[in-house]
């Protein structure tokens, strides 16, 4: 019977651990032969970012793009441009709290409801993987939800959504 209740735990601990943060999504050009492509240069024209954060981008795509096989090159296959953007989100939640209850149909009560705001800024990073020869976009992830306004938090989770985004890259092709 304990053993159980430790399974359930552990499937519930699991499951909640696992949840990313991001929202990530990718796209692709179907007509692309993605396994032509050996090679890759960046291109941070795009990238706004403060140098900490560029650093801390680019050797994580560079990272990502060399697990996967590819190789920095001056003639690339593939151009990888980066783009960074940050919006202003104002989260607000209302929670009700009150006394209620009744005798038969009839009712009494009465609630309150609380508003609480919190207003922050949220990052999205775009990876856009160009073919060199034809110029045309042949794979684009995105991902959004970093925390801009935490530099520790920021720090952390800039390699995990690079990771995120760069796990749809090659897609898998249908046949």
């Amino acid at each position: 019977m304990q053993k159980k209740y430790f399974a359930l735990l552990f499937a519930v601990v699991l499951g909640l651990t696992s949840c990313s943060p991001f929202q990530v999504r990718s796209d692709y050009a179907e007509t692309a032969n993605f396994s032509n492509y050996k090679t890759y240069k960046l291109r941070i024209s795009d990238l706004n970012l403060n140098d900490i954060d560029k650093d801390r981008v680019l050797n994580e795509v560079s990272k990502q793009l060399q697990m996967k096989g590819l190789q920095v090159s001056e003639m690339p296959d593939l151009v990888v441009n980066l783009k960074a953007n940050h919006k202003q989100v104002n989260d607000v939640q209302s929670s009700p709290y009150g006394l209620y209850g009744g005798f038969g149909y009839g009712g009494f009560g009465f609630g309150m409801s609380r508003t609480f705001s919190n207003n922050y800024n949220e990052g999205s990073l775009i990876v856009d993987l160009v073919d060199a020869k034809t110029q045309k976009l042949v794979w684009q992830g995105i991902g959004k939800g970093i925390s801009v306004d935490s530099p520790k938090t920021k720090q952390k989770q800039i390699p995990e959504i690079v990771s995120e985004i760069m796990a749809n890259y090659p897609p898998e092709m249908k046949k």
